[in-house]
């Protein structure tokens, strides 16, 4: 906390020597018509979980917190194409169940605060920007949002990553991104997935080796896998010159690890009162150098073939929204598990993002290897009849196979998990900038690791954002 308040008044200290010592006039209007941002977040959530131990006994437990936070950023106004921001990141815990040594009791949900379930505050952006035409070169702490780079902002303080970014729109509809990420500090959510060292947390977006607690950068390699790296080298290429058209392809390379190219077609038209959408998404993984994600418990030699994709298609009518999704990932034989280790056929996203159509609101087993998903989704908006209100129904089916390395593969626990659940978000008319949003889940037969152990859980959370 005092590294991070000491960092942050360092970065003022300097934006406001460089004002005060020049003697352009229109640099000091750079700071002085710069522009303050943030939002204040409450998040309130409590999971009810009931265990089974594998011994026909269950437990019960509940893990309840209660958060208050957000982020205050200030980013100058441009110089001739030259612009500066930093933002300060804090998550405050203002309640929930007492401390406890076991998640199989009563204890805090540490998913909205640190891995102590405690407070804390990051520097999480200080960042030199520059705008030349139509490319833009960003440099520093920031905040990235790509399919397999992303903030996955859904507690308290998102990813946020040390990169070079360079973004260039010179052709019509076309939209070039190359990136190199050196760091990352993990958000409050990567605490979802415990003390690392799981397939499920490599996975989902996470750590394939121990726990980075969150509240500070590290490098992307130590965090990754346990041993430094170069980081992250991305190309990326978006292109939507045809209307409802949106075409996608990136290259990520995690030095020494993977290489993991992603592919995504969406089209949506208008036929009518009726607008059809479909979409199709692939993920292809390779290992990479020095392959170091053998450092990882659940993998012998580092080795990555699999193969991931998704299919959507849906419909939006009359306030109505819907969809179906199906996802299938790559499987592991016998001898993969046995001889390479179960992530030889998964797909290992460790960089924060998870752009898989199936995903719930917490499962996201479908990046396991063998596994295959449908999701289903039934919305509606009432903004048409005044209130700007969306209120969002789900369920989810992911089939699991015997060798994706979350379970003991020679008693197989169970066939499939499965998750329904709401989304209720509201933009409020009495308050100008005030979201609130009530969100629930309910999950059965997840399974815990190789133990035999299942559980099943109602989960819900109360979500206000004021954005200034």
């Amino acid at each position: 906390m005092k590294k991070n308040i000491v960092l942050s008044a360092v970065v003022v200290a300097l934006l406001g020597s460089v004002s005060a010592i020049s003697a352009d006039d229109a640099l000091s209007t750079m700071f002085k018509d710069g522009k303050a941002s943030g939002q204040i977040r409450e998040f309130s959530i409590a999971r009810y979980t009931k265990w089974n131990e594998g011994t026909g006994s269950l437990v019960d437990a509940d893990n309840i917190s209660h958060a208050l936070g957000g982020k205050l950023k200030f980013e100058t106004a441009d110089y001739k194409g030259l612009s500066f921001g930093t933002a300060l990141y804090t998550t405050n815990r203002i309640g929930g169940e007492s401390d406890t040594s076991t998640d199989k009791t009563k204890g805090p949900n540490n998913t909205v605060l640190n891995a102590d379930a405690d407070g804390y505050s990051i520097l999480g952006e200080a960042y030199l920007k520059y705008t030349y035409g139509k490319t833009t070169f960003t440099a520093g702490r920031q905040k990235i949002n790509n399919p397999l780079m992303g903030a996955d902002d859904v507690r308290m303080i998102p990813n946020l990553y040390t990169s070079y970014n360079l973004t260039n729109t010179s052709l019509d509809g076309v939209k070039f991104n190359l990136n190199h990420t050196t760091e990352m500090a993990n958000g409050t959510f990567s605490n979802a997935y415990g003390a690392g060292g799981s397939i499920i947390g490599a996975t989902a977006g996470y750590t394939a080796v121990s726990s980075f607690r969150p509240g500070d950068f590290h490098n992307f390699g130590d965090y990754a896998v346990g041993e430094e790296t170069a980081g992250i080298t991305t190309l990326g290429v978006t292109y939507t010159g045809v209307k409802g058209l949106k075409i996608q392809l990136w290259d990520y390379i995690s030095h020494d690890i993977s290489n993991t190219i992603y592919g995504d077609v969406s089209y949506k038209m208008k036929t009518g009162s009726i607008s059809p959408f479909v979409a199709a998404q692939f993920i292809k993984q390779s290992d990479a150098g020095k392959k170091l994600l053998k450092n990882a418990a659940f993998s012998t030699n580092g080795k990555l073939q699999g193969m991931y994709y998704g299919l959507k298609a849906g419909l939006s009518v009359s306030g109505f929204t819907t969809y179906l999704a199906y996802s299938s990932t790559s499987a592991n034989s016998d001898s993969d598990l046995v001889n390479e280790g179960s992530a030889t056929n998964a797909i290992v996203l460790m960089s924060g993002g998870y752009p898989i159509y199936t995903q719930g609101m917490v499962t996201r087993h479908m990046t396991f290897a063998g596994s295959k998903a449908m999701k289903f989704v039934l919305a509606y908006s009432f903004k048409k009849m005044g209130p700007d209100l969306k209120v969002v129904g789900y369920y989810i089916k992911t089939d699991l196979d015997k060798n994706n390395g979350y379970y003991n593969n020679t008693v197989k626990v169970i066939d499939s998990t499965t998750e329904k659940g709401f989304d209720i978000i509201y933009n409020t008319s009495f308050a100008k900038n005030l979201q609130l949003r009530l969100r629930g889940n309910y999950v059965t037969d997840w399974s815990d690791k190789t133990t035999g152990e299942t559980r099943d859980w109602s989960e819900y959370r109360f979500i206000a954002n004021y954005t200034f």
